[in-house]
């Protein structure tokens, strides 16, 4: 990963409590636009588009489906209500896809706006959970998980 990047992939903070185990924040941010419209898998999915220039490539550095990509990509496309990706089909030259000048904007400005969020979580996170030195004992349900917490462990 390059110097400086944020892996978003991984969007957690841990904490160490008094038992020694590790507590984390766990979220997930993404923009909606009747329904889910970009988040960090479409953001990392047009990184790689970006890198290698074509969607199938992309997808399987990914580990997933070029069909799950393409089908993806349409979704994302309709809901934003522009183009993600320039297409040029295969044949004697080859294929490919380049990121448009709006997919590029966007990438811009959510990778800035990623950062931050995790910027600003952390900070909240460390507020309230990385100065104690005595942590209460946390609320557990059923399966030892925090109540109303997906992901919490």
């Amino acid at each position: 990963m390059e110097k400086n990047r944020v892996d978003y992939r991984y969007s957690h903070k841990r904490i160490t409590l008094g038992d020694g185990k590790a507590m984390k924040l766990s979220y997930k941010v993404w923009l909606d636009h009747h329904g889910k419209a970009f988040g960090d898998g479409p953001y990392e999915l047009l990184r790689q588009v970006d890198k290698t220039k074509s969607l199938h490539q992309a997808a399987n550095q990914m580990g997933m489906a070029y069909s799950k990509a393409w089908r993806l990509m349409r979704t994302l496309e309709q809901r934003l209500g522009f183009p993600l990706l320039d297409r040029k089909a295969g044949g004697p030259s080859g294929g490919g896809s380049r990121i448009t000048p709006q997919a590029k904007d966007l990438m811009s400005l959510y990778g800035k706006f990623r950062k931050e969020v995790n910027d600003a979580l952390g900070e909240i996170y460390q507020k309230h959970f990385g100065l104690s030195s005595h942590p209460l004992p946390l609320p557990t349900g059923e399966s030892g998980r925090m109540r109303g917490r997906k992901g919490c462990k």
